[in-house]
């Protein structure tokens, strides 16, 4: 599983422990803002629809900030972007710690998800241009194994906030720890490099930005972008409308909160697993394929998160549940680092990659807010379960429309997308 590290360069090992910290900070302050909704709930009066408004936000502009940053990316170089990136989300979440209105919380939560989105963008095509061909899969799905890292640390920081200060201080401490990220540019400025490649991205510097942006919606590359943006709208609402919601619907539904033993050991399972996810996606990327493996772990959310919310479970049952509910959660985004890469030429490889992954969050904002309102009506589980079941069932769909892109070599794409020989 790990015998990659030991065959590929210095330069490749930097760039894999950057992009792993970046994801797993993305992750920090992303998972963070859903153990603090009954707080922000509390102190802003708000209902639950507003507050997955604010969720909605950060995804609408996490999308714009992808296609962007992965657009500059292409003209400026990946490493450039990526420090930008870092230093622009770590600061929109530092800010919110002072907010006093709900708006302005709003605002503040949009431009951190235009950096959180844009960092995505330059770091997977960063380390997918550094990566040998041949450990792309398995690399980039372990990256993606940062995610469940930051989400584990967001709980951990959770818990000892909350357990030595008063809930009208912790959460505003919570967004403080937000400006920490930032020290990763130091490591990143001194220690990776740009890929090879980097005389055709200087080449490019000669075209307006405007070109990468559109350029993937010229008529040879249209169709893969749209297809790729409805897999990412599958993939991000399915996601989000699970574990967004997923604290406090164990808070309010099953009475069990992050702040007691139970809650949290629940969670703690919910995010092992997703790790365990990631790894199990990166080995059979390489097996299997891209496309059979991305509709085998979206076939089995749709079951799993049925069952949790449905079934009469008891805790013990509910914990149990835990594990494959997290685990077949992170085969999907898993398995996007590679497969979007290995869609683009390298002239449009950041824009495409950005906006396939991040733009469908647009559109897959509305189930988060979804859930929100539907659970006016009906429980929170049911709204969960209805909105993931929906969502999934899109990520199949889309999957199957993309060519299997298992074993390319990206130095062979042409700007048309098509393989030279």
């Amino acid at each position: 599983m790990f015998n990659w590290y030991h065959d590929v360069s210095q330069n490749e090992k930097k760039t894999f422990w950057a992009c792993f910290g970046g994801w797993t900070l993305d992750a920090l302050e992303n998972q963070m803002f859903g153990l603090l909704i009954p707080s922000l709930i509390t102190y802003f009066s708000i209902t639950k629809g507003e507050a997955g408004l604010l969720s909605s936000a950060t995804l609408v502009t996490s999308a714009i900030g992808g296609w962007f940053a992965g657009a500059l990316s292409d003209r400026f170089g990946r490493v450039k972007t990526l420090q930008i990136m870092i230093i622009w989300f770590s600061l929109f979440t530092f800010l919110a710690a002072f907010v006093t209105d709900y708006h302005w919380l709003l605002v503040l939560k949009g431009l951190q998800g235009f950096g959180i989105g844009g960092e995505w963008a330059a770091g997977a095509v960063l380390m997918a241009e550094t990566i040998q061909s041949q450990y792309r899969g398995k690399v980039m799905a372990l990256v993606q194994s940062g995610w469940a890292v930051g989400w584990g640390l967001s709980i951990i920081l959770f818990t000892v906030i909350y357990g030595l200060a008063p809930e009208y201080m912790a959460w505003r401490i919570m967004f403080a720890v937000g400006l920490l990220p930032a020290l990763l540019i130091l490591y990143v400025r001194y220690y990776v490099q740009e890929p090879e490649k980097k005389i055709i991205i200087n080449n490019i510097k000669k075209e307006k930005i405007t070109q990468s942006l559109f350029g993937i919606f010229s008529p040879s590359l249209v169709r893969v972008t749209l297809i790729g943006g409805m897999l990412g709208l599958g993939a991000h609402g399915g996601y989000h409308a699970i574990m967004l919601w997923l604290p406090t619907f164990l808070k309010e539904e099953r009475q069990l909160s992050v702040l007691n033993s139970s809650g949290f050991f629940y969670l703690t399972v919910i995010i092992f697993a997703f790790w365990c996810g990631c790894i199990a996606s990166s080995f059979l990327l390489d097996k299997i394929g891209r496309r059979f493996n991305v509709v085998c772990f979206a076939i089995c959310c749709v079951i799993t998160v049925r069952c949790y919310i449905y079934l009469p479970l008891t805790n013990t049952q509910m914990l149990f549940f835990g594990f494959p509910l997290g685990f077949f959660a992170a085969g999907i985004p898993s398995s996007f680092g590679a497969l979007f890469n290995e869609l683009y030429p390298q002239r449009y490889r950041g824009a495409g990659v950005g906006f396939c992954y991040n733009f469908g969050r647009i559109f897959s904002s509305i189930f988060p807010f979804l859930v929100g309102h539907m659970s006016t009506s009906m429980s929170l589980g049911s709204a969960i379960a209805i909105d993931a079941s929906w969502a999934y069932t899109i990520v199949i769909i889309s999957v199957l429309l993309l060519p299997e892109t298992k074993g390319r070599n990206l130095q062979q794409i042409d700007d048309n997308g098509q393989i030279i020989d």
